[in-house]
């Protein structure tokens, strides 16, 4: 990665906010450009882009491609474009600030891939080195998320001719982390174990840690790179425990902005709560009087790989499918009635009598209003791993939901889907974890789970 502007203090972490008017402006909102990164792109993502996303560039407005031939290469750099070449797109300049009141990868629009993984400390490792392990992953997502190359690492390359793409690095704490370093006496009571759910087939060995890592971005090669990264700087501190990647619908491949569908092709992710919502913080966020103190501004995080029975649900009708979620599949329309956006009335009848949305439906058992008002925000991937045994596919969702507090978000929530929910027929939960994500660090001189590690 490439320097791209000077690392500085920025304020509290909002969406993603749109300074250039040519940004792609069926993208998701709230992108931020880097200065300087848009004046010379390499023939290699030209080359690279023009054959692989074409028919993408027409659709986001793009109107000139200009593909270099090498005879007309930078003497310096026979990878680099002429100078003054069209860009291709404003997508890799975007960046999201990783210094402010909350950890970035919550609030922020998804990006197109994640890369999710657990780490347990190596025996002998306390507090002395998690607080510089934690120092040394906050200074290299800072850098990466501004396109920069981290301090004292050497760079594999991987992302060199990038942009930052959006970037983002969440960092959170498992329960058996404290004690091994010597905090047993700031754990929440919120990091309790989760219930067995009688949907769950869990692999120990896939779920758990001490120390969970989200990376997101726009572009595959940031992401992978940005994890290698952190990889690379825990190494005699920290050791993977596991490591799973996903993806989401790329931004612009859509004619308008649209709410992502899952492999089932369900619109998933409809009744999120917003940042705009009255209760959102409250909702989402630990408050500043909250309890413990450190985790002030944060969040705790429930991830969850449930695989999808996709051969199963795929044999179903369009009406059985329909009548599982609660929604029309194409417009994502509750059978109540009225848009995708317009709100479930679960009261409403048939003309025979019968429930709109049946009892067992999946949007009627997970709404808020059956289970006491519980929320949280959603950020789920998909994931496809090959196939299984027999010739199923690998593949199906990776659930991460930040909220306040899971004992009245997530758990009440699962217990009931896990009882009466028509989907339960199709998925089953193979990894699992609770974790507390703390908040941002306010400046370059901070690092996130300062507040804990030096209480």
């Amino acid at each position: 990665m490439t320097n791209k502007k000077k690392r500085g203090t920025n304020p509290p972490n909002p969406p993603r906010t749109t300074q250039s008017p040519a940004a792609d402006p069926a993208a998701d909102p709230g992108r931020t450009p880097v200065a300087g990164s848009r004046g010379r792109v390499s023939r290699r993502r030209l080359l690279t882009t023009a054959g692989g996303v074409g028919a993408v560039g027409l659709a986001v407005g793009v109107t000139a491609y200009a593909v270099s031939d090498s005879s007309h290469a930078d003497a310096s750099d026979a990878g680099t474009a002429a100078a003054g070449a069209t860009p291709l797109t404003a997508l890799g300049a975007d960046s999201v600030p990783f210094y402010g009141a909350h950890q970035g990868g919550i609030v922020q629009p998804m990006q197109a891939r994640m890369y999710t993984a657990a780490f347990d400390l190596t025996p002998g490792t306390g507090r002395p080195g998690l607080t510089s392990l934690m120092k040394r992953w906050s200074a290299a997502a800072a850098a990466m998320a501004e396109g920069r190359t981290p301090p004292g690492v050497q760079d594999t390359d991987v992302a060199l001719d990038a942009g930052p793409s959006s970037l983002t690095v969440t960092f959170g704490f498992g329960a058996p982390v404290f004690a091994k370093a010597g905090l047993g006496g700031q754990l929440p009571q919120q990091l309790a174990p989760l219930p067995v759910f009688a949907s769950d087939a869990l692999v120990p060995g896939n779920s758990d840690g001490d120390l969970w890592v989200q990376v997101c971005a726009d572009d595959g090669l940031v992401a992978f790179h940005a994890l290698r990264t952190l990889q690379g700087l825990a190494a005699g501190t920290a050791a993977v425990r596991w490591q799973m990647s996903g993806f989401s619908r790329s931004p612009g491949a859509t004619a308008r902005p649209r709410t992502g569908r899952n492999l089932m092709g369900q619109i998933d992710g409809t009744n999120n709560p917003k940042p705009t919502d009255a209760a959102f913080d409250s909702e989402i966020f630990v408050p500043a009087k909250g309890s413990p103190a450190w985790m002030a501004g944060g969040s705790y995080v429930v991830f969850r790989r449930i695989r999808m029975l996709l051969d199963s649900w795929e044999q179903q009708s369009l009406t059985v499918q329909e009548r599982v979620i609660g929604r029309h599949k194409a417009s994502g329309a509750p059978l109540s009635g009225g848009t995708e956006t317009t709100a479930v009335q679960l009261d409403k009848l048939n003309p025979d009598g019968s429930l709109a949305i049946p009892g067992d439906a999946h949007i009627r058992v997970a709404a808020a209003q059956s289970n006491q008002g519980a929320a949280m925000l959603r950020r789920g991937y998909s994931y496809a791993d090959g196939f299984r045994p027999g010739g199923a596919p690998d593949a199906g969702l990776l659930f991460v939901a930040f909220q306040a507090d899971p004992l009245t978000g997530f758990v009440p929530v699962q217990r009931k889907l896990t009882r009466g929910d028509a989907l339960s027929r199709f998925i089953v939960h193979e990894s699992s974890g609770l974790y507390a994500a703390p908040g941002g660090a306010a400046s370059a001189d901070g690092y996130v789970g300062q507040a804990l590690l030096e209480s």
